[in-house]
C-alpha cells in the first residue's frame, strides 16, 4: 500500500490551535493546486483496564490505543506503546471487548477533514476533536505518496515535499508549524514495506504528543 507520514500541528509557545488555523492550512493546500476530493475520518480510542482484582494489575497492559482507519473499514488496530506491539484484528473485536468488560474507553478522538490530490501525493488535513464535543484538540495532516511503499526509498522525496509545504505555509505567518515524529517501526516488528499497522503506530505517537502538550499547557496554567 502507499506510504504515508502523519504530521501534527505544533502551536508556538503561548498559543493554542483554533479553527482559523485549520481553515488557513486547508486554503494553503488548495493554493499549491491541491484538488479537494471529499471528506475523510478516522477514530482513535484510548483504553484503560477495568480492575476488579488489584492483583491482576501487573499482568494487564496499563493502557492501549484502538483505531479504525478509513482505508481498512473491516479492520481494527491495537497499539501498545509501552510494549511496542501493534496488532491488526477484525472490526468485530470491539463488540467482544464490550462484552468482556475488561477494558473501558477513557478517551475517544475523531480525526476528520478533507482529502486532496496533488500529483502523486494525497493530502488529508483534519481537526482532532473528542467524540462527544466540538472542542478542537489539534490538527493533523497525512501526506501519502502513492507510487512507493518503501519507507527508505521514499524518504528523500517525502522530505523534499514537506520542505516545499512548510515554505508555502510559512508565508501565512501562522502561530506554529507541522512536525513529523517518526516512530521506530522496527521496535514494533514492522518492516520497511508500509502497511496500515505503520499508520496505527503513527497515530498512537500523535496521541501521545497531544496528551503531553495538553499536560504541559495545564502545568503552565497552574
Amino acid at each position: 500500500m502507499p506510504l504515508k507520514w502523519v504530521l501534527q500541528w505544533q502551536p508556538n509557545p503561548g498559543t493554542t490551535v483554533n479553527s482559523q488555523i485549520l481553515a488557513e492550512v486547508s486554503q494553503c493546500v488548495e493554493g499549491i493546486n491541491g484538488v479537494k476530493e471529499g471528506r475523510w475520518k478516522a477514530t482513535l480510542t484510548y483504553y484503560k483496564p477495568i480492575l476488579r482484582d488489584q492483583a491482576m494489575s501487573p499482568e494487564m497492559p496499563r493502557d492501549f490505543i484502538g483505531m479504525s482507519l478509513p482505508e481498512q473499514p473491516n479492520k481494527y488496530y491495537f497499539t501498545l506503546r509501552s510494549h511496542r506491539i501493534v496488532v491488526e484484528s477484525d472490526v468485530s473485536v470491539q463488540i467482544i471487548m464490550e462484552k468482556l468488560q475488561s477494558y473501558k474507553s477513557r478517551v475517544a478522538l475523531i480525526f476528520e477533514g478533507f482529502q486532496y490530490q496533488l500529483g502523486d501525493f494525497q493530502l488529508r488535513v483534519g481537526k482532532v476533536v473528542p467524540s462527544h464535543s466540538e472542542s478542537l484538540r489539534g490538527i493533523v495532516m497525512e501526506v501519502e505518496y502513492l507510487p512507493i511503499s518503501s519507507l527508505e526509498k521514499s524518504r528523500q522525496i517525502m522530505e523534499e515535499f514537506i520542505d516545499i509545504w512548510q515554505e508555502a505555509l510559512s508565508k501565512r505567518s501562522l502561530p506554529g508549524h507541522f512536525i513529523h515524529v517518526e516512530p521506530n517501526f522496527s521496535e514494533y516488528g514492522l518492516s520497511d514495506h508500509y502497511t496500515s499497522q505503520h499508520t496505527a503506530v503513527q497515530y498512537a505517537t500523535v496521541m501521545a504528543q497531544l496528551i503531553a502538550s495538553a499536560q504541559a499547557v495545564s502545568t503552565v496554567r497552574n
